[in-house]
């Protein structure tokens, strides 16, 4: 696989080049990449007016995933913005989605720009960041809702680790006439396993996901994927991406996502290596007595309360013995692997855990949160006259702002709803004091 992104910025380089152009640093080294850090000089494209190398590199890209493909130097979040955009202009008309209630903030700041209305979709599930619809739900939905959505809107994998039926799901809104898009900023890896389970290969319209959280791109690299079926959006999305967009996109980035094409040649052998160390991994953990949730090859999501851990103390343990991991709340702790991973941070996190004695178990359970009513669209309250109040003094007034930290950065109110009692509590549980409320 060529990587032409690469060898440009490696020529350019070697050749010596006078910098009379941005950026500041002019390829000096403070802190070591500067001399790959350039701009839309002559020779090196511009993003989203691919016509050489960037273009190129791309259709490389779109060959190994068997779709269009389109980079983002600026993560999945891009990505969403761009896909839910090439729903927009699909179509005339106002436009509404049905969407899983985990959505990312970056679906609720989408429809304050783009200006739609949302039917949300929920289960009951334990916690707010899982949203595991079906084939049925999503049916359900599709047959008693008086306007049809433009389209299905679901997050998978999830935070958690929790993958949907995607190819399910997709064969349901196709027959009532509804596109399926997915937010799989977790699961850009797998195109890439024994079978696939890529969205796009499973049936879905349009996908976001993350390249730099499965796979060795810098943060920040992710994809836009198109089904082949879409040829007349894939004409359109560089505009698309290009509406949201910083006009200065990294080329660390764009390089990094270039580079990984050559080592996706060869991820099918690596992940199919790796994925008995991770089986491996999550059957210890097991027999110590955690609960593990999830079925996402490599995801590994702990429940520690069963042993009398909350997943607080379970992370604050392990950064105690220099492990990090991807995320925690009172009910979980999350860690993300990938074929990079050592196996001696493996051996490391299972020593330190085998070594926690068991306790009593905790047997509180996070407050279901119910869905809020609705007084005003999501633009309006995020453009309205805002004040950040006390989660105490909130019940009752409508939220502005969705000022929820990543991770997982999905909202547990969303902008325009009122928080109830019920919100406040969930709130509370979750260690958050403060929200922006509408003035």
């Amino acid at each position: 696989m060529t990587t032409p992104i690469r060898d440009f910025i490696r020529g350019y380089i070697e050749s010596g080049a006078a910098r009379l152009h941005m950026p500041g640093h002019k390829g000096e080294s403070l802190v070591g990449y500067e001399a790959h850090d350039i701009t839309e000089i002559p020779g090196a494209d511009s993003l989203f007016e691919a016509s050489g190398i960037i273009r190129e590199s791309e259709e490389n890209a779109s060959s190994l995933f068997g779709c269009p493909t389109f980079y983002s130097a600026e993560g999945s979040s891009l990505a969403i913005r761009g896909m839910l955009y090439l729903l927009q202009i699909s179509k005339s008309g106002r436009m509404k989605i049905a969407a899983g209630r985990n959505a990312h903030k970056v679906f609720i700041s989408a429809a304050a720009l783009l200006d739609f209305d949302i039917d949300w979709l929920h289960v009951n599930d334990d916690s707010y960041i899982t949203c595991t619809l079906t084939p049925d739900t999503v049916e359900d939905y599709l047959y008693r809702t008086d306007v049809l959505p433009r389209a299905v809107y679901v997050t998978s994998p999830d935070y958690f680790g929790n993958i949907l039926d995607i190819g399910g799901i997709a064969d349901v809104c196709h027959r009532y006439g509804v596109m399926l898009l997915v937010d799989s900023a977790h699961g850009a890896y797998l195109r890439f396993l024994d079978k696939s389970a890529h969205p796009i290969d499973l049936g879905a319209d349009m996908c976001a996901a993350s390249a730099h959280k499965t796979m060795p791109v810098l943060t920040g690299g992710a994809y836009l994927h198109l089904s082949p079926s879409h040829t007349d959006l894939a004409e359109r999305a560089k505009d698309a991406m290009m509406m949201f967009a910083s006009t200065s996109p990294s080329y660390l980035i764009l390089e990094s996502l270039d580079a990984a094409n050559a080592y996706l040649e060869g991820y099918s052998a690596r992940l199919e290596k790796f994925l008995p160390t991770a089986a491996r991994f999550k059957k210890k953990l097991s027999r110590m007595g955690f609960e593990l949730v999830g079925d996402e090859p490599l995801k590994v999501t702990i429940m520690p309360k069963t042993m009398g851990y909350t997943g607080m103390d379970i992370a604050g343990i392990l950064e105690d013995h220099g492990i990090f991991c991807e995320m925690c709340d009172p009910d979980h702790v999350v860690m993300m692997l990938t074929p990079e991973t050592k196996d001696e941070w493996i051996c490391r996190t299972l020593d330190v855990l085998s070594k926690l004695p068991k306790r009593t178990a905790i047997c509180d359970a996070p407050p279901r949160l119910s869905i809020p009513d609705v007084r005003m669209s999501v633009r309006e309250a995020l453009m309205s006259p805002s004040v950040t109040v006390d989660v105490t003094d909130a019940a009752g007034r409508i939220l502005s702002a969705v000022s929820v930290g990543c991770p997982p950065a999905v909202p547990i109110v969303v902008s325009g709803e009122i928080i109830d009692s019920n919100a406040v509590e969930v709130f509370r549980y979750y260690g958050i004091e403060k929200c922006t409320v509408v003035k």
